[in-house]
């Protein structure tokens, strides 16, 4: 094994690997099943009779004690760590219960022969280059392995425990040994005609006869779908062209002339000469098929292997998953047979070194080798800072995101009233509580998220007539816009705030406008000079500085606001006295009334952009919580306003999300319609018939992910995050506290 990830297996034998994710083929669209099965044929006539190439799946188990340490969560001392403690339990329960006790892995090895060491490197990189071609076509992350990572994988199926490999190229030179000595078993004993031993560990090599007349592309699948550790390999040589047509010509001439000997024996015995053996005749018309496909279509013969590794800790364990991986054939007619006597060349052929010692092969066309798809559906289990959202509904596996990496974070969660979208945005805000250090900013329109902000220590901003939780509209800092003035975009929002109170279709005047703007400068002028917040000015100041320009139009605008500063409205007319800067506000705008609620969505939104411009400075994230988003999108002033965070947020380390019932009002405008395109995270949980159809319109569903989001449970649907889109559940216990802080249900709500 050489460090750039060429394997020199004989004197003129060398190999490279390539190490591919799965993509989402069982769930697509026809359209798209279709185009990566052509994709994958494509991938196979390329290679040809000098290339062979074997495909490795392999489910490794790995320690199922240091992988549930991976998600816990450490206590910090402060008053969150009982809560810490039964999230770490929700999420080692789902672990349990799911596969990612299981790592699943494949890979593609290609293999040729040369002379020289230099010229197969050099042919192996161009072809390396091409199948990652291919692999792009279809979508998949794919990369060439290096040695390193190559020594790694045999490591893994010499240890199937996920024994730590140790490995540097450094100390071969000074210890003598060879890359073999690294990843060799303790033992390995090939006295038995069907098992062999490894390490202290039973394995056995079986090989698949392929008897069923037609295929199904879900049969790898299945064998992949155990929770026991198996190595799948497909070892496929392809056969020249012309010697394939060749071979077949004479096949059918020789049958040919058996069906003449047949026929001149029936004359001879007095009997129809049409009376031929069945085998005859059927094999004839199987070779002409064979032959018109070769010559008409485009397809080419190949010659394959499959081959099934099992791996077990007793010969009992062993022989049970045996015979789970024999029923999975079973069920597709098709036998599998042990290797008798033939267990180290199975092994051998097993190992992702692109070696194969089996002869026993079956001649396929390239359609018949494509059907085994080697694409079930793709995982999203982020490392680093990725969160928990539940649990992919088709593979079990967890789902682990951070939603920081993509393009662009802002996120939607859509389903009908009880479809459980409060629920979702709670559990991804003690997910970012628990876990990050960012802010968290919650629009509550209906009251539901206090129990939870209360449990968290977070700051609950009781916005009312009556209420005496001030916040002023008019707060700024100095960070507020990216350029050097910050007045530019704050009196923006003091138009839009006019223009909320002055009503009309129109909208404010062009001399209307001119006058705000110009006492907005003026009433932000000793704060500038003197940022003390003293100096901080409020809606009376804007109501002096309006009637002190002596002109109509201002007047008219100072009238309008006199509701809000000296009228019963006033509720705005004060500086803010609550903790903004707690690390978890939640904006209860209930109580604000009809008259008021417009204003406060669009004070709250304000308040919102200053504190993710204030934390961008410091390096921080800062997540926006908008329930009942289609309240904000209402309004002309807060559906802009909400666009215009959806498209600049991501720039400022902000990461909006909004949950809504109505799809409609989504797409009721041009500008609107941006926030959807500009969401890479969309929750869909269950939709009414209606809107299911815009939905899979719009974000192209086939008919088997629709089915998740039609009459699903609470909880249960499709999460789409940038290209990927999964059905998922996200269960959480009924019995823990974090349940009871976070539900909505009427008959369960704890005050």
């Amino acid at each position: 094994m050489y460090p750039d990830g060429v394997c020199r297996l004989t004197k003129n034998t060398f190999s490279k690997c390539i190490a591919f994710e799965d993509i989402s083929y069982q769930l697509a669209q026809p359209d798209t099943k279709t185009a990566i099965f052509e994709h994958l044929c494509d991938l196979y006539n390329y290679v040809d009779a000098s290339i062979h190439v074997q495909f490795s799946f392999l489910n490794r188990r790995v320690d199922p004690v240091q992988y549930a340490k991976s998600f816990e969560i450490a206590p910090q001392g402060d008053d969150f760590d009982d809560i810490r403690a039964e999230y770490t339990g929700i999420l080692q329960k789902q672990l349990a219960n799911g596969n990612n006790g299981i790592v699943k892995t494949k890979y593609l090895t290609f293999t040729i022969e040369d002379d020289s060491p230099k010229s197969a490197r050099a042919r192996l990189n161009r072809i390396g280059l091409d199948l990652l071609g291919y692999f792009k076509t279809m979508g998949a992350v794919a990369h060439v392995m290096n040695g390193k990572e190559r020594l790694a994988v045999l490591h893994g199926v010499f240890h199937p425990d996920g024994e730590l490999f140790n490995f540097d190229w450094k100390w071969m030179t000074p210890s003598g040994l060879s890359t073999k000595d690294f990843i060799a078993p303790s033992s390995l004993c090939f006295g038995t005609a069907k098992t062999f031993g490894m390490g202290g560990k039973y394995g056995a090599v079986s090989f698949l006869q392929i008897l069923a007349p037609e295929l199904s592309d879900e049969m790898l699948a299945d064998f992949l779908n155990t929770d026991s550790s198996i190595l799948v390999n497909l070892h496929v040589q392809a056969i020249d062209q012309t010697e394939a047509i060749k071979t077949i010509k004479r096949k059918i001439t020789d049958l040919d002339a058996m069906k003449i000997q047949e026929q001149k024996k029936a004359v001879r015995s007095g009997y129809d000469m049409d009376i031929l053996p069945s085998d005859l005749a059927t094999y004839g018309e199987d070779a002409k098929k064979l032959l018109t496909k070769l010559q008409t279509r485009n397809e080419r013969l190949f010659m394959l292997t499959f081959l099934v590794l099992n791996v077990a800790d007793t010969k009992q364990k062993l022989s049970n998953d045996v015979f789970q991986a024999a029923g999975v054939a079973q069920k597709y007619n098709c036998s599998l047979a042990r290797l008798d006597y033939q267990q180290e060349q199975g092994l051998v052929s097993s190992l992702p070194l692109g070696v194969n010692q089996i002869k026993i092969q079956r001649g396929l066309t390239t359609s018949s080798v494509a059907v085994f798809v080697p694409f079930v559906t793709q995982e999203l289990f982020q490392g680093g800072a990725a969160m928990y959202y539940g649990v992919n509904a088709k593979s079990h596996n967890m789902i682990m995101l951070d939603r920081k990496q993509a393009r662009c974070p802002n996120g939607l969660k859509l389903g009908t009233p009880g479809s459980g979208k409060s629920m979702s945005c709670k559990s991804e805000i003690v997910s970012v509580f628990l876990t990050t250090p960012d802010d968290i900013f919650i629009s509550d329109p209906e009251a539901e998220y206090y129990p939870l902000v209360k449990r968290l220590h977070g700051q609950v901003i009781r916005l009312s007539p009556t209420s005496r939780d001030y916040v002023n509209p008019l707060d700024i800092n100095l960070n507020y816009s990216e350029d050097d003035n910050p007045l530019a975009l704050k009196s923006d929002f003091v138009l839009s705030f006019c223009e909320l109170v002055m009503g009309g279709k129109n909208g404010l005047e062009p001399i209307e406008k001119t006058v705000i703007d110009r006492a907005v400068r003026v009433i932000y002028r000793p704060y500038l000079a003197d940022p003390r917040p003293e100096n901080m000015p409020i809606l009376s100041d804007l109501h002096k500085a309006l009637l002190d320009q002596h002109v109509p139009e201002a007047d008219r605008v100072a009238q309008a606001l006199d509701l809000y500063v000296s009228g019963s409205l006033n509720v705005f007319n004060h500086r803010t006295n609550v903790d903004i800067g707690n690390r978890l506000v939640s904006f209860d705008i209930k109580e604000l009334g009809k008259q008021l609620k417009k204003l406060g969505m669009l004070i709250v939104q304000d308040q919102i952009w200053g504190r993710v411009t204030a934390n961008r400075s410091q390096g921080k994230a800062t997540w926006y919580f908008a329930d009942e988003f289609h309240l904000l999108l209402k309004e002309e002033q807060t559906a802009a306003y909400s666009a215009e965070i959806w498209k600049r947020f991501r720039k400022w380390g902000g990461i909006p999300t909004g949950a809504t019932q109505n799809v409609k009002d989504l797409l009721s405008s041009p500008e609107i319609e941006n926030i959807l395109e500009n969401s890479d995270f969309i929750t869909l949980l269950n939709q009414a018939s209606g809107d299911r159809k815009i939905l899979a319109e719009r974000l192209n569903l086939s008919a088997d992910q629709q089915k998740y989001i039609d009459n699903s449970d609470p909880g249960e649907g499709l999460l789409i995050f940038e290209n990927v889109v999964l059905p998922f559940t996200n269960p959480i216990p009924h019995n823990t506290q974090l349940y009871k802080i976070m539900t909505t249900r009427l008959d369960e709500v704890t005050l």
